[in-house]
């Protein structure tokens, strides 16, 4: 699918910010001055008020370097979880610092086992007279050593809930965990009766919304990042000599390559629609079967191309002096980020059951 004006200029604007950062400097600042930041929220809250097959235009340049910023989960997954509760006084308090930049959010939420199931959360609440607190234990936290404002997903006594606490307040713990993925950082939040304010009603519906509409701009990513490492792979199989030819001129190398070309195009394709179809917000009801899709396909993708990157590299692609072992952490990584491969399956395989209205096990 092409790209209108608009989204090529974003692309070329926000891919420019990038290559003209140094190394080991964050383009974060710079890519809000473009507005990077607000592109998923409304106008009225200080957003640009775009839809999110722009915010994969970004995620897709992001994933192409590998680049380390909150869009994930500041400008993504909490802001989306937000604007999904429905609460504009939270959401006129909240998202315009989240627009602007000037405030990372993160959105502590799953348990050890990283379901990222909206009906499974890490913390219970507890009703007192000063309000709501907190206890529990949230893990793979995206973006929560440096976030200023942090949402917490609890379960409460009339259902799950969304709470806004105070980051650095009072029973507040942020520990960040080793990962395979040094780029994507990610930290345990520990709650000992933190207090904190409640934000909607129904917080499973909110948190699902966020998740699918995360899982898009993931896939995104993934799919740059396996544009980007096929790139590089076909240029060194241009300029590699061995037996006084160009690698690039063995078919069977050849043959290995039109194979990962036609699965990233096939993934792009994939995302691009899923995007396009969730504009609007009465467009959220099938987006769980589609995320997951574009979430599970676009996974695969990138394994299997930055797994070809190294194999097809020879000696040179499992050394740490070569980013091809970036990529393939960067896939391993992301393969379980919003839920394992088998539970995306799984959300596949239960809707189309009751789309064809076949009765499952346990029901009536």
């Amino acid at each position: 699918m092409d790209l209108t004006i608009e989204q090529r200029d974003l692309r070329d604007a926000v891919r420019g910010l990038i290559e003209k950062t140094e190394a080991g400097q964050s383009p974060w600042r710079r890519l809000c001055e473009v507005g990077v930041a607000s592109l998923g929220i409304p106008q009225r809250y200080g957003g640009a008020g775009a839809g999110l097959a722009e915010i994969c235009v970004v995620m897709a340049e992001l994933g192409r370097n590998l680049t380390a910023s909150p869009v994930l989960g500041s400008s993504v997954l909490t802001a989306q979880a937000v604007l999904a509760s429905g609460d504009d006084a939270a959401c006129a308090r909240l998202l315009p610092s989240i627009a602007d930049g000037s405030a990372i959010a993160a959105l502590a939420w799953t348990t050890a086992a990283g379901h990222w199931d909206s009906a499974e959360v890490a913390y219970t609440a507890r009703e007192t007279r000063g309000g709501w607190e907190l206890t529990g234990e949230a893990h793979y936290v995206l973006d929560g050593e440096a976030a200023d404002v942090l949402l917490a997903a609890a379960a409460a006594r009339d259902g799950i809930g969304l709470f806004e606490v105070d980051a650095s307040g009072f029973g507040v713990t942020r520990t960040s965990v080793a990962t395979m993925d040094a780029s994507r950082r990610l930290v345990v939040v520990r709650l000992a009766d933190a207090p904190g304010r409640r934000i909607g009603a129904d917080g499973t519906v909110s948190l699902a919304i966020a998740r699918d509409r995360a899982c898009v701009a993931l896939s995104a990513e993934e799919v740059g990042a396996a544009q980007r490492a096929l790139e590089l792979t076909v240029g060194h199989l241009l300029t590699r000599v061995q037996f006084g030819q160009p690698l690039g001129s063995f078919q069977a190398l050849q043959h290995r390559v039109a194979d990962l070309f036609v699965l990233v195009e096939s993934a792009r394709a994939l995302c691009a629609a899923v995007a396009s179809a969730a504009y609007g917000a009465d467009a959220t009801a099938d987006l769980g079967m589609q995320s997951a899709a574009a979430k599970v396909y676009c996974s695969e993708a990138l394994s299997q191309t930055a797994s070809e990157m190294i194999q097809l590299h020879g000696a040179m692609g499992i050394t740490w002096d070569h980013p091809a072992h970036r990529y393939l952490k960067r896939a391993l990584g992301d393969r379980y980020l919003f839920g394992s491969p088998s539970r995306q399956l799984a959300t596949i395989a239960n809707r189309l059951i009751e789309d064809a209205g076949v009765p499952v096990s346990g029901s009536e």
